[in-house]
């Protein structure tokens, strides 16, 4: 979505004096691997230990506070993301522990010589899943490649892999390492189009602008909270006819209703509460659009602000990279949310994000989980590369003090 020429522009003052961590005075472009939270989210959760929680389906205050959390939190998601219904949003620990439940559900309706289509662009969390339950199935798997040097996913690239025997496809919404953006309007209607259903890593997508689960035409959408300001949660949005047809494995005391059953174990009520107090924060990084706006109006026009700061840092740090000739970065899609992959000439990944470190500058190293893509590129075994990328408070000054290592690692 391209951010519109009226969404009033973000107040990055205003937005990093709200994140408590930010004034330790390192430079935080480490926002792919997960973000700092507002006092808004640490004060939710305290304060939901401070009244005290219970375990769900109790008829004590405590239980219905925990109740309370839980609903909010499936709320918050269909805000944040345009999900169906709250009724549709799964809640888990990770993206990876629901994708591995929802991949087990699935697979459980395979049968042999049935295909899925999986990316080497992908997140691990969006393979390794799918291809064990796979296996475990006699299914077969069809890999789409990204093209190279730009590491776009053209959607031929993946629509010419899926047929009548295709049952799923699961495909990011954006790399983590190098920021692509595929088409997933396009790939939806080619597998709706045999029967097939999309499953949507949206882990990297969803913290760089508004999403859209109707637009995007996904049948399921992944995303970690810890990733747009949120605890360490995760959730999956899907219809609750779609959930109703899928059988996760789960205990015989639990009621077979969704999304409860897909829902392993007693949840941390507490992160439920700071994950609606991040959407809430997030509905507030800009002036409400109009009055009585609701609050999904706010946060599209909030992350379209927030795309909008984003990309401009992304434009500066791109063109510092390229008047660096020792600095040589992985990929250009033609689409890409703001994340950049890159080797310094001469150093190991490592030792450019020690040096980094040693400036106050957070950047990661290694292959990120983007196992396929680093071993497609034939550098995971040479330490892959490093990560740097923006979030919503990022600054200008971050970058430059990025570009400034990285100007005096080419001695």
């Amino acid at each position: 979505m391209t951010p519109s020429a009226l969404t009033a522009p973000l107040d990055l003052a205003r937005v990093r004096a709200c994140y408590p961590a930010l004034g330790d005075g390192w430079a935080y472009l480490d926002g792919a691997a997960g973000t700092q939270v507002p006092e808004a989210v640490i004060t939710a959760e305290g304060e939901a230990y401070r009244r005290g929680i219970g375990n769900h389906g109790g008829f004590f205050a405590a239980a219905l506070r925990s109740d309370a959390h839980t609903r909010a939190a499936r709320e918050a998601i269909v805000d944040l993301i345009g999900a169906p219904e709250a009724s549709g949003v799964t809640l888990g620990p990770s993206t990876t522990a629901l994708t591995f439940r929802f991949a087990e559900a699935l697979a459980k309706t395979w049968r042999a010589g049935d295909e899925i289509v999986l990316t080497r662009l992908d997140h691990d969390a969006n393979v390794r899943p799918w291809v064990l339950a796979a296996a475990r199935a006699g299914v077969s798997v069809r890999w789409a490649d990204p093209v190279l040097p730009s590491l776009d996913l053209p959607t031929e690239h993946v629509t010419a892999l899926i047929g009548e025997r295709t049952r799923v496809v699961a495909v990011t919404a954006a790399s983590n390492v190098v920021g692509t953006r595929p088409d997933l309007p396009a790939i939806a209607a080619a597998a709706h189009a045999v029967g097939a259903l999309v499953y949507a890593d949206g882990v990297h997508a969803t913290p760089h602008g508004p999403v859209d689960l109707a637009a995007l035409g996904v049948d399921l959408y992944a995303t970690s909270a810890y990733k747009w300001s949120g605890p360490h949660l995760a959730a999956v949005a899907g219809t609750p006819d779609l959930l109703a047809q899928l059988h996760p494995d789960k205990l015989d005391s639990v009621a077979d209703v969704v999304p409860d059953r897909f829902e392993r174990g007693t949840a941390p009520f507490a992160q439920h509460a700071g994950l609606a107090a991040a959407v809430d924060h997030l509905a507030a990084m800009v002036p409400a659009p109009s009055a009585g706006a609701s609050r999904r109006e706010r946060v599209l026009a909030s992350m379209a602000a927030v795309e909008a700061h984003e990309s401009a840092l992304l434009r500066h740090l791109l063109d510092g990279l390229a008047a660096m000739v020792h600095v040589e970065r992985i990929g250009a899609p033609s689409r890409l949310t703001p994340t950049v992959w890159f080797r310094v000439r001469g150093l190991a990944p490592d030792d450019v994000a020690r040096a980094c470190a040693a400036a106050r500058v957070n950047v990661w190293s290694g292959h990120n989980y983007a196992w396929e893509l680093a071993g497609l590129l034939g550098i995971r075994d040479s330490g892959s590369a490093v990560r740097a990328g923006m979030s919503c408070y990022t600054s200008v000054e971050d970058v430059d003090r990025l570009l400034d290592v990285l100007e005096g690692l080419g001695g």
